[in-house]
């Protein structure tokens, strides 16, 4: 099988079970000896961080919720099985001559999404903010722990709070990381 007749297809899945349609694909082409079509199955994703509880928690999201993308090339019995075998999955995203025969993903997007993805797996993951100007926090951490306040200002690029808080009758601001502090 030649190189050049592997493309890459986006695939439709349900939302929320993408990397499950990917793992029973990625069985089910083992399973009927095609994994010598197949180059790669792929679930694009970023790291990303959340605050819970004033704690760093780790996770990932998705950069294209409802697709999978897939290099392979395409046969009669491998598009059936991408169909009709996987369940969450209802076929490809871009399809030609009356709907029925996928139409492979341009270079240049494959270029741009590939990048990404290698870009995305190399920097540091991204902290998810889900504080708000104005929300009352409670201190966890550092030496105002037990104190409330105020959030001011988000700085997000540096993972800080500016919070402004009564000590001693007055109002002090504050800057403190977004793990020191948890909502009220």
């Amino acid at each position: 099988m030649s190189e050049s007749n592997r493309k890459w297809y986006v695939l439709r899945t349900a939302g929320g079970k993408e990397k499950k349609a990917k793992e029973y694909l990625e069985k089910e082409i083992v399973r009927c000896g095609l994994s010598d079509l197949v180059d790669n199955i792929l679930v694009p994703t970023e790291k990303v961080f959340k605050v819970v509880g004033g704690k760093r928690v780790a996770g990932e999201r998705l950069l294209f919720p409802g697709y999978v993308l897939i290099q392979a090339e395409l046969t009669g019995e491998l598009q059936y099985i991408i169909r009709n075998e996987v369940p969450n999955m209802s076929g490809f995203l871009t399809e030609g001559k009356g709907g029925r025969e996928p139409l492979p993903m341009r270079d240049n997007e494959v270029k741009r999404i590939l990048g990404e993805q290698d870009a995305l797996a190399e920097k540091d993951a991204q902290t998810i903010v889900d504080y708000i100007v104005g929300e009352a926090v409670k201190i966890t951490d550092g030496p105002f722990t037990g104190f409330d306040g105020t959030i001011e200002e988000i700085v997000e690029d540096r993972s800080k709070l500016k919070v402004t808080v009564m000590i001693f009758g007055r109002k002090t601001l504050l800057e403190l990381n977004f793990t020191q502090v948890t909502k009220e």
